[in-house]
């Protein structure tokens, strides 16, 4: 029995996996201009839809809206008693139906056709009334349901949903839109914190900054990594302030290893030059990259857009990245 179960999934999941790589044919010309009339809307996008295509146009508005595209969800059966007040001009409409011929749209596309609203279908049926009152027409046909009985929409669901999220994706990258405006749409929840935190927002500053000088006496040195927030390191500072020069835990073993007199001397004599570090205003998430990446504990921090960008600001630790959950 559980052999035909997991057969009957997998024929499922074939079937609608061919509905959506066939639509690769059908980018063209006519994909182009739909993407273009929504990446020009003035207003916002009305998507509509009954029955099923309604649950994808209703995922389709939210894509849109918090990628950029303001929109919004028209119900059909409602829109012949008022709800045809949210379309103004210069919006456009996104409809879906992929029969063509969902009688709930005829008040929207007469409506829009009076208003010369420009609408954007989304049909099997290219032959149907949606599809001949539309300006654009992205055909969504599929050979067959995912449903034994080929009844239940389910790989035409899937090829309109997949339809719609291409064309939300292109309008996106029309629109150069950023990962800092996404989180703008975004602020609740772990992606919203991920997308918001930035360096500075983490980093340790003032009295917990450990530094030196390059003439500072390795005895000192060693206090002042034992003594501050940040434990086990400790950035060297030039005359003019410029950090050039860093001094770990591994410097301090190595010296003890290899020098007879290790306390002796100064930081300059202990430090590692070139030390890595990140801007206060990039994102947290883009430090830990940093750090996995070079595989380092700690990145000094620093104002590129200062007087003094080589003048460290203040450190961030690998831990207190962790600790925010940027990841």
């Amino acid at each position: 029995m559980s052999s035909k179960i997991i057969q009957q999934g997998l024929q499922v999941l074939d079937i609608e996996a061919r509905a959506i790589l066939a639509l690769k044919d059908r980018l063209n010309g006519t994909f182009e201009e739909a993407v273009k009339i929504v990446q020009s809307c003035e207003g916002k996008l009305i998507v509509t839809g009954m029955g099923k295509s309604g649950q994808i146009a209703r995922k389709l508005a939210s894509t849109f809206s918090s990628t950029g595209t303001p929109a919004v969800f028209l119900h059909p059966a409602e829109s012949a008693h008022g709800d045809l007040g949210i379309v103004e001009d210069g919006d456009v409409i996104l409809a879906l139906s992929y029969g063509g011929e969902t009688p709930e749209l005829a008040p929207i596309l007469a409506f829009a056709l009076r208003k010369d609203i420009p609408v954007i279908a989304v049909t099997g049926n290219m032959n149907s009334t949606l599809a001949k009152a539309a300006k654009v027409t992205m055909n969504v046909s599929v050979s067959a349901e995912a449903c034994p009985l080929n009844l239940a929409p389910t790989a035409s669901s899937t090829a309109s949903l997949a339809m719609g999220d291409a064309m939300a994706m292109a309008v996106l990258n029309e629109k150069g839109f950023s990962p800092e405006e996404f989180a703008e749409y975004h602020p609740g929840g772990s992606l919203g914190y991920r997308l918001l935190t930035r360096v500075k927002d983490v980093m340790h500053t003032g009295e917990a900054l450990p530094l030196v000088q390059l003439d500072t006496p390795v005895r000192e040195v060693l206090s002042i990594m034992t003594h501050k927030n940040v434990r086990g390191t400790a950035g060297v500072l030039d005359s003019q302030g410029d950090l050039v020069g860093v001094i770990t835990d591994g410097d301090i073993r190595r010296r003890l290893e290899k020098s007879p007199d290790p306390l002796t001397g100064t930081a300059k004599e202990l430090m590692t030059t070139n030390p890595r570090g990140v801007d206060a205003n990039e994102l947290a998430e883009k430090a830990l990259f940093l750090m996995e990446q070079f595989r380092i504990q700690i990145l000094f921090v620093f104002d590129k857009l200062s007087n003094q960008p080589k003048k460290p600001v203040g450190i961030l630790n690998f831990q207190d990245l962790l600790r925010t959950k940027v990841r």
